[in-house]
């Protein structure tokens, strides 16, 4: 767990002194540091931690002192001769005792249950260390998907910001040429209407990014939901040499979720370890210091004290209680069980990982003909403005032209972002997501 250790080392070293984060790693950074759920398996995780001892195991003894004082009020006839029958009464006879003393307990043996029990908390421990691990994880793969979907958004808004401008220009065009004579009053118009329309677009898209702000403070869990992200990235860039083989080989090695189930699998032949540990005689030690003072009202013993020191040990063994033999098949089972549930996990992590991979490279090879459909869609339009100035296209081809470069960049866009969103997955999936922040 030392690169999480650091990791979280690195993160509190690089917190921006001002409010607003910019690059993907100070986002991330700000979110370990500050995000609700990351401080809760913190603390969880020092639970565990402090409950990873001997002492908690039973195997410390167990030593109490205490002090008593009992004070008493009585009445008592009391026949002092057979031969006489006379008889003594006392009326309100005040006694008072003290009592004090100091016990120990102490399991020296039970059948390797303590050392068993102990094992099984420092497991715990390393679970709540993959727990949070499991967490820093997900929280990077998080902030890694919102941050380039606000690259995502920011460029889209960028494009429906040019869109708007070439139609301002085309309007601008058309007024000319409508009132010189040269174009139709209905050309004039539908300018007006596609500007009109482009300047709505570009609207609902501002909206679309402070959304995606908004939901990127969240996961940094900035107090000021709404400040605005400087974002450093102006475009999305995604790895193009992920190989399958080699995500599934460090996925074996690395996915958290496969080495907590491996845990849960030791932690259940534990179980068995310890059902077995009954087999066992145990042995205890015990020992009691005491002092008693004992103060008579009325009789012929005025006071009496002792000091005492005891101690012994005590061997025992459990030779029957009727659950053992159905305990130890259960515990059994439990193992089947556990390593069935790990084979199954496996299993449906292989395909998960098969499947988004399938999924990057289809989005790998998508991205190259949408990018080549993008640079003809942005001759066509150069060609197409040229043409529409000198009167030789109507607005109508020349918005069928705008509107292509508009899908063409969108297409690309939204290709990139899906194929990052697989690359994001896979890291995570194999446990490398952390690369983004080292």
């Amino acid at each position: 767990m030392k690169i999480y250790r650091t990791l979280l080392v690195f993160v509190s070293l690089n917190i921006l002194t001002p409010v607003l984060a910019q690059s993907l790693r100070e986002c991330i950074a700000r979110g370990l540091e500050n995000n609700y759920q990351m401080r809760l398996v913190r603390n969880e995780e020092q639970v565990a931690h402090n409950n990873a001892t001997w002492a908690n195991a039973g195997a410390m003894p167990e030593v109490d002192a205490s002090v008593a004082y009992r004070p008493s009020l009585t009445h008592f006839d009391q026949t002092t001769s057979r031969a006489t029958d006379e008889t003594t009464t006392e009326n309100n006879a005040f006694d008072n005792s003290v009592t004090a003393g100091v016990t120990l307990n102490w399991t020296i043996f039970d059948g390797f249950k303590i050392q068993t029990t102990h094992k099984q908390l420092l497991l715990l421990e390393k679970q709540s260390e993959l727990s949070t691990r499991m967490a820093v994880e997900e929280l990077v793969a998080d902030i890694s998907a919102e941050y380039y979907n606000c690259v995502q958004q920011i460029i889209r808004r960028d494009n429906y910001l040019y869109t708007m401008e070439l139609s301002r220009e085309r309007l601008r065009i058309a007024e000319i040429n409508y009132k010189t004579g040269r174009f139709s009053g209905l050309d004039y118009q539908l300018a007006h209407t596609d500007f009109y329309t482009d300047s709505s677009s570009y609207i609902r898209q501002k909206e679309a990014v402070l959304k995606s702000q908004i939901r990127l403070n969240q996961l940094m869990a900035s107090k000021d939901l709404e400040q605005d992200v400087s974002i450093a990235d102006t475009s999305i860039l995604v790895r193009e040499d992920l190989l399958l083989p080699a995500l599934w080989e460090r996925t074996l090695e690395s996915n958290t979720s496969l080495l907590y189930a491996r845990q849960n699998t030791e932690m259940a032949e534990l179980d068995y370890k310890k059902v077995l540990s009954r087999n066992y005689p145990y042995l205890k030690l015990n020992g009691q210091y005491g002092y008693n003072a004992y103060v008579y009202g009325k009789n012929t013993i005025r006071d009496r004290n002792n000091l005492a020191v005891s101690g012994g040990l005590t061997l025992g063994f459990n030779i029957f209680d009727g659950n053992r033999r159905r305990e130890r098949n259960n515990a059994r089972l439990a193992i089947d069980n556990r390593q069935i549930q790990f084979e199954q996990l496996r299993h449906d992590i292989h395909a998960d990982l098969t499947t988004c991979y399938q999924t990057y490279r289809t989005n790998i090879e998508l991205l190259a003909l949408q990018q080549e459909n993008l640079r003809i869609a942005k001759r066509n339009l150069q060609s197409a403005l040229e043409r529409y100035k000198l009167g030789d296209l109507s607005g109508i081809d020349l918005r069928q032209v705008q509107k292509s470069l508009l899908d063409a960049e969108e297409s690309v866009l939204q290709v990139r972002y899906d194929a990052k969103v697989c690359e994001i997955s896979l890291l995570l999936i194999s446990g490398d997501i952390v690369s983004y922040v080292e």
